[in-house]
């Protein structure tokens, strides 16, 4: 595998506890060693982490509270710090750093919180931190129920574009059929068809775990997110000896869900199926050229917008003559375009008092229209 691939984990309830009612340290530490030493050969690791209701109840002593919401919300809202100074202490052996992101499914369906959400994924992946992700259950209502983390981690997957989604699970992976009740069920390996068999589907069973929300049906239904944004998923055990490390190398442990497009190709069917902007972006010749080649279009190269759009809206790209160039997603409004046309990146700070990149479009959020390569 190359530098800088991209690695989303998730961790379920069952693994961080190994099946006991306690956090397993020695299983915690053995995740945490394998992400220390993927970082250390430059990949990029996002963890997606259950565990905060598990951990709320270990620290209150089990206690034995209605299985309401507000319950549910209570034990997450002490177990979550708990859970985050373990991670912090354990990944601070290695000296690393790590950061701690709740998300709602509000903040991926918000168009604008989705971008500030990515935008600071990216940031703390570019530093070598260690984004620790969880539902924000201590607010959510609806998100606290079977396979919120599962899903979650496949928006999260493809939000960052990752190379690779892995599901940990106190499983080896999709079976047949249930390998406790059928001595003829065996372990799928590979799956690479376009579409998930519906064998398959009905092989995915729930939860075996009473501390767990997630079961195989659930990361079933995130490998078919995720595959479909080209990252490959694996479902797999999570204390198999170095299998973290291991799947980012390449070995086939586990159940492996191959994409069905590529990232690059996943980012062209977004921009397109959603290009309908009515607003545009006019550049100079030495623009056009940069963008052709594959370059991005920076301010410099701005002379007008047409139309009002927002940070993180498709718009398209216009030569001084009209003609399309491009279609993209833009790092800044209309309105702030218009104040840093013609200028220096260096100054976009100087002039917004802030700055979301140098780029008014990065290449890879573009795509080149026909007729124009």
């Amino acid at each position: 595998m190359t530098d800088n691939q991209r690695i989303v984990i998730k961790i379920g309830t069952s693994t961080l506890t190994g099946g006991s009612k306690n956090l397993n340290l020695p299983c915690i530490i053995s995740i945490v060693q394998q992400i220390s030493t993927l970082l250390d050969q430059g990949r990029h690791v996002a963890l997606v982490s259950s565990g905060a209701i598990a951990a709320g109840r270990e620290r209150l002593g089990y206690p034995d509270l209605p299985k309401t919401i507000p319950g549910k919300q209570m034990l997450a809202a002490v177990g979550q710090p708990r859970l985050m100074a373990v991670y912090e202490q354990l990944f601070g052996i290695y000296r690393r750093n790590v950061a701690q992101i709740l998300l709602t499914r509000e903040d991926i369906s918000d168009r604008k919180r989705y971008i500030n959400a990515r935008g600071t994924l990216e940031a703390l992946l570019d530093q070598g931190l260690v984004p620790i992700i969880n539902e924000n259950d201590t607010v959510a209502t609806d998100e606290i129920r079977i396979g919120d983390n599962d899903n979650l981690s496949a928006l999260v997957a493809t939000m960052i574009e990752a190379d690779l989604l892995i599901l940990l699970t106190d499983q080896t992976g999709l079976f047949t059929a249930d390998p406790n009740k059928d001595k003829d069920a065996y372990l799928i390996e590979t799956i690479d068809s376009p579409e998930i068999p519906e064998l398959f589907w009905k092989a995915a069973g729930g939860s075996r775990s009473k501390l767990g929300t997630g079961g195989m049906l659930t990361k079933l239904q995130a490998a078919e997110t995720a595959r479909r944004s080209g990252t490959t998923v694996v479902i797999a055990k999570g204390d198999v000896p170095n299998g973290i490390f291991d799947l980012a190398n390449g070995e086939q442990i586990g159940t492996h869900i191959l994409p069905v497009v590529d990232k690059i190709e996943s980012r062209k069917r977004f921009m397109i199926a959603g290009a309908r902007p009515r607003a545009s972006i006019r550049v100079d010749l030495g623009a056009v050229k940069a963008v052709i080649a594959g370059g991005s279009l920076l301010p410099v190269g701005v002379t007008m917008t047409n139309g009002q759009f927002e940070r993180g809206d498709i718009v398209k790209v216009k030569d001084s003559d009209g003609k399309d160039i491009a279609i993209g997603l833009t790092n800044y409004s209309a309105l702030d375009i218009q104040k840093i046309k013609g200028r220096q990146s260096k100054e976009i700070e100087n002039i917004l008092g802030y700055a979301y990149g140098e780029e008014v479009i990065h290449h890879n959020n573009m795509t080149i229209l026909k007729g124009n390569t």
